[in-house]
Order: C-alpha cells, then sequence, then structure tokens
C-alpha cells in the first residue's frame, strides 16, 4: 500500500463575478430611430456652436480623404485608418454634450474635448480593433478587385463608370456583399458600445458585445437605424463639397447618444 494520501482533486474554477453593472436591452418600436435623430437635433440646436465645430472637425477629414484618393489613391486607406483613429474620440465630444444636456449640467466645449481621457485604456483596445478591421477590408477589397474586375483597375477619376460597366456586373456583387459584412460588422460593434463607455465606463469587450446583443436582438429597428444613417451621409457627401457634413455629422453623432440610451437599460 502507498503511504502516500489519495489525491483531492482540485476545486472546480469560478470566475468571479463580472464588475459591469447588470443591463438590458430595451425592446425598440420603428419610431424609436427618427425620435433619434429629433433628440439629436435639439441637442445641436441647443449648443449650435459645439456642435458645428465637430462637424467642421468631419468636414475637413472627409476633405482631407477626397483629396488623396483623388491625387494618391494608393495613400487612401492610410488616411481612412486616421480618420479611423481620431474619428471615435470626436464622436465622444459630442455624446458627452448629449450626456451632460441629458443630466441638467451644462455642456461646455473643454469638457467635450477631454471627456475621453478617463476612458483611454477602453477607446484605445476599441479603435484598434476597428483599424484592424479596416486594414482586413483593405485587403479582402483588394482581392475582389484582383479576382472579379475584367476591364482593368480603374483609375480615380473614372472609378465610378468603370465600377458599373456591364462587364463587371460580378466585381460590383462581391464587392457588395464583401463590404456589406464589414460594414455590417462594424455597425453593430459601434452602434451604442463608444457611448457606453462613457456613460458606464465599461471595458471595450462588455461594450462590444452588448453592442452586438442590441443589433441582433433588434436587428429590424437596427438596420433602419443604419439605413438612416447611410442616407444622411450619402446625401450630405452629395451636395458641393460635401458641406452637408458639417450639419449631419454632429447631428448624427448627438443622435447615437440617445440610441444608445434608448437601447440599453441599466439595472
Amino acid at each position: 500500500m502507498s503511504d502516500f494520501p489519495p489525491e483531492v482533486p482540485p476545486p472546480l474554477y469560478v470566475p468571479p463575478p463580472s464588475e459591469t453593472p447588470p443591463r438590458e436591452v430595451i425592446a425598440l418600436a420603428w419610431s424609436a430611430p427618427p425620435g433619434w435623430l429629433l433628440q439629436g437635433w435639439r441637442d445641436l440646436a441647443a449648443h449650435p456652436g459645439i456642435s458645428l465645430f465637430y462637424g467642421l472637425s468631419f468636414w475637413c477629414m472627409a476633405l482631407i480623404l477626397g483629396a488623396v484618393f483623388r491625387s494618391r489613391p494608393e495613400y487612401t486607406m492610410t488616411i481612412a485608418s486616421g480618420c479611423l483613429l481620431v474619428g471615435p474620440f470626436l464622436a465622444m465630444g459630442l455624446y458627452e454634450v448629449s450626456r451632460r444636456r441629458e443630466l441638467g449640467l451644462v455642456p461646455g466645449f473643454a469638457s467635450s474635448m477631454t471627456c475621453w481621457k478617463t476612458h483611454l485604456r477602453s477607446m484605445g483596445l476599441l479603435v484598434g480593433v476597428l483599424i484592424v478591421l479596416e486594414l482586413l477590408w483593405g485587403r479582402a477589397s483588394l482581392v475582389v478587385i484582383a479576382v472579379f474586375f475584367n476591364t482593368g483597375m480603374p483609375s480615380s477619376v473614372g472609378v465610378v463608370q468603370a465600377v458599373f460597366n456591364p462587364d463587371n456586373w460580378e466585381f460590383v456583387l462581391a464587392y457588395t456583399l464583401v463590404g456589406g459584412a464589414f460594414a455590417a460588422l462594424v455597425f453593430a460593434i459601434t452602434v451604442v458600445s463608444i457611448p457606453m463607455i462613457l456613460d458606464r465606463d465599461t471595458d471595450a469587450i462588455t461594450a462590444a458585445i452588448s453592442s452586438i446583443e442590441v443589433v441582433v436582438t433588434q436587428p429590424g429597428v437596427m438596420l433602419l437605424w443604419g439605413a438612416l444613417i447611410v442616407a444622411l451621409v450619402t446625401g450630405a457627401l452629395l451636395l458641393p463639397w460635401a458641406l452637408g457634413l458639417v450639419l449631419v455629422g454632429p447631428l448624427l453623432g448627438h443622435a447615437t447618444w440617445h440610441a444608445y440610451r434608448g437601447s440599453v437599460r441599466w439595472l
């Protein structure tokens, strides 16, 4: 017989409780997205100076991106990555204005510009994930172009004519499917995650999962919200010099805060 005592199995691992407060996804009506836009407009009208500063910032980003695409298209993805790095931090300033108005506080330009400082770790991780997705999107686009484009690589001047050439219908279909998949993933990750980080200082993973949960549980309403965003941004870009972004950018920023507040309830 062995002189050693019988081995005792280690206790089962029990993960520590989550530090994130419990929350639930709110059932949304089809009228919710227009209501978010209306609330966003009220925030913009209440503080036009702060809001239009951010609108001008988004407009300048669009002008730089367009100028690079026309002159040096090979650097477009690099500039787009830079915009993706700066954009969420600018948007957080708009969320801060809406948040303070909701609490009955007076929004200030300085507070909107520095609100991200206490959430830098979570924001940095989330933005990093978005940049990785953007780079994967770019690589997938190159693969689709190489495989399906039948009339040679389009120049930046004739890209619209080349894309809608009947000989390239397979490319248009493949690019739409691939681009749509990446766009849907980015939308699902970000639709309420950044306002949630600002509001509750949640970690990036929890915020992203919560955002995806909102989209998965409310697909119809979120699809309508996404369609409204696309329609407004497209309309803004079609105006001369894309000047519509000066107004549409802050409007959507404020409305996104209300989309978060209308979709998630903290218990």
